[in-house]
């Protein structure tokens, strides 16, 4: 039921954008993820946070599309939402006990999080502020120099495609480093 609040929004996006413009698109997204907000909650008892702030940027940058005639609102809101992420993730590293990556990675099954260094985590943190930089300025870039059915595209499947590939990769790297220092390894060594 997750899965379908995170997906179904950005489907219906694609859908509606090829039935008919960007307009109507992005109407039918400010309608989807809210919904999606909702369902997330009933079924798991807990505020999704980053699909929360997404849905907030949505409504803001999206209404502005609709309002204004402008896609350009639209075009940035990814922009604007991963430089919010890089931000976030980048003061985390002054503000709080741990960094955002490992409080996020603490949230993933049982992963013990403390078998890895606060160095580790602070240069692990800084990748994930680099990526979401990144990201924002390749939406960017699409945005502006491709035509928009191909940015559409690339919104979907290209962002969402290299998120998934991302933490994919960084998930089975934590999970070594983890691995490696547990202190039943460590036992096993001895």
């Amino acid at each position: 039921m997750l899965f379908l609040a995170d997906f179904l929004p950005l489907i219906l996006f694609l859908a509606a954008y090829f039935y008919k413009d960007i307009y109507f698109a992005v109407i039918i997204l400010m309608i989807a993820m809210p919904l999606g907000v909702l369902i997330k909650y009933f079924v798991s008892k807990k505020i999704d946070r980053i699909y929360l702030w997404s849905t907030i940027f949505l409504l803001v940058l999206g209404g502005a599309t609709v309002y204004l005639r402008n896609p350009a609102f639209l075009y940035w809101k990814p922009t604007a939402f991963y430089w919010a992420l890089a931000l976030a993730f980048f003061l985390s590293q002054w503000i709080g006990e741990k960094p955002l990556v490992q409080k996020f990675f603490g949230l993933v099954g049982e992963l013990k999080t403390d078998h890895m260094s606060p160095e580790q985590w602070r240069k692990l943190n800084f990748v994930w502020v680099v990526f979401f930089l990144s990201l924002g300025l390749l939406n960017i870039y699409v945005a502006y120099n491709f035509d928009e059915p191909d940015w559409v595209r690339f919104k979907v499947f290209g962002l969402l495609g290299l998120t998934l590939i991302f933490m994919t990769a960084q998930t089975f790297w934590v999970v070594s480093k983890i691995d490696k220092a547990s202190p039943e390894n460590n036992d096993l060594e001895k």
